[in-house]
């Protein structure tokens, strides 16, 4: 699939806050909104790998129950900031 940066950024826009549980829901869709314009095409692609990962794990990323994969380290660790405002 070919989309552009803009389609792309509405799709992970709308994948954020539609997750499954309602925490994640409000924890990514708040970042998203934030952060996604001026996002890199790396970055976008770090953030397009996150949200396959589970809610659950990425719960406990973010909330510093468990440590995410190394390839998430600070992507996690900046949506984390995001969440503890």
């Amino acid at each position: 699939m070919n989309e552009t940066r803009e389609t792309r950024i509405k799709r992970m826009k709308m994948r954020s806050m539609r997750r499954g549980i309602k925490e994640m829901d409000l924890i990514l869709s708040a970042y998203a909104d934030r952060n996604l314009q001026n996002m890199d095409a790396v970055g976008l692609a770090n953030y397009d790998a996150l949200l396959q990962e589970n809610d659950q794990d990425l719960y406990q990323w973010v909330t510093g129950q468990t440590s995410p994969p190394e390839q998430f380290v600070d992507l996690v660790a900046d949506i984390s900031k995001t969440f503890q405002k």
